[in-house]
Order: structure tokens, then sequence, then C-alpha cells
């Protein structure tokens, strides 16, 4: 199967690039969604995140406390450390199952998989065969993420700061969409983009 990781700092616009390729019919395995499934109430993970994280990031109800867990791991590098090797590789492993399943199941020329660290983590570099940035300009991508996740600016660059470089992001990517603009030009772009990939497979195969 082929696979194309979509990356790009918090606010650049990875899941509204993620949707348009779904739109085309391209499959959409994205690692944010299997990670909030991962941390839903219920989940096995929880009783063992309460014992490494403390009782601050349970809600009464059973609930991820996810602004007590986010604020716990930009603060502190170590536990965020914790916290990635508690998660990763069950993410890793719900991804590659998704990805399988919709290979065997649609058979599709590509897939996308959606991994927002996916140059902090080289966990996935052995199963892609290529990365697509979704990139713009910092000041933007403060302001739409502060808009779309109700985080204050603090809370956005110190996200920014825990992710890798928007230049090193820039540098690893094999396709970049520059994402600055209106929804129908990202559309646009996304286009294109499906349109080299599929020329790619068809040569690849």
């Amino acid at each position: 199967m082929y696979i194309v990781a979509l990356t790009g700092g918090i606010g650049s616009g990875k899941s509204e690039a993620a949707k348009q390729f779904a739109l085309l019919g391209v499959p959409v395995v994205d690692t944010d969604v299997i990670a909030h499934a991962l941390t839903a109430t219920g989940s096995p993970l929880l009783p063992e995140m309460g014992k490494i994280f403390g009782a601050g990031i349970i809600n009464g109800d059973g609930s991820l406390n996810r602004a007590n867990l986010r604020a716990l791991v930009l603060n502190d590098p170590a536990e965020r450390i914790k916290l990635e090797k508690l998660l990763h590789p069950a993410i890793y492993e719900r991804a590659i199952e998704q990805l399988t399943e919709n290979d065997n199941q649609l058979k599709p020329d590509y897939q996308i998989l959606v991994v927002p660290l996916l140059f902090e983590n080289n966990r996935y570099h052995k199963v892609i065969h290529k990365t697509l940035v979704i990139d713009c300009d910092e000041r933007l991508q403060i302001q739409r993420a502060m808009a779309r996740s109700k985080l204050t600016e603090e809370e956005v660059t110190a996200i920014m700061a825990a992710q890798t470089t928007r230049a090193v992001r820039l540098k690893n990517a094999d396709e970049i969409i520059k994402n600055n603009g209106s929804l129908e030009e990202l559309i646009e772009n996304v286009k294109k983009i499906h349109k080299k990939i599929i020329r790619t497979c068809i040569v690849s195969k």
C-alpha cells in the first residue's frame, strides 16, 4: 500500500487538508483522532495515565482532563516523554491496523496518514512513501490555532515550541502545500497534489 504522511504545525490546516483528500475519495487515517479515541472515557489507558501523571488529569466523571494534561506536558519535557512512551506505540499499532483494513477492503491508489509529530517520531518512516507538509506563516498559524482550539497565544506558542521547527518540516518535506490563503485555494492545491500522487502511484506499480 502507498502511504502519504501528512503533517504540519498546530493551526497550519492539516485537518482541513485531510478532509479535502477524503472528499476526493482518499482514505484518511488520522493519528490525532486515534489518540483521542485511546484517551476517551472508559479507555483502559486512563487508569495508567492517572497513576503516572496524578489524579489531577482525571475528571470526577472518569474522563481525561485534557487541559490539565496539556499544561503538565508542555511545562515539563520529562512528563511529555512519559506521555509519548505510553501513547505513541498504541497509536502506531492502531494506525497500522486501520491502514491495512483500508488497503484490504478499499484497494485505494494511496492513503493519507495524518501524523502531526511526524518528524519528532521516527516510528512511521518505515511505512510511508512520501511526506506532505501543510505550511503557513507562523503568525497566521497562531491566529488559527487560537480561534479553533480556544487557546491563549501563550498556550499556542508553547505547543509550537514543543514541536519541530517549521524549517525542519520544510527541509524534510517531499511535497509542500502553502496554506496562507482561502479555503478555495487550499482545495485547489490539494487537488493538484492528489493528481501528482496518483501519477506517482501508477508509475510505482
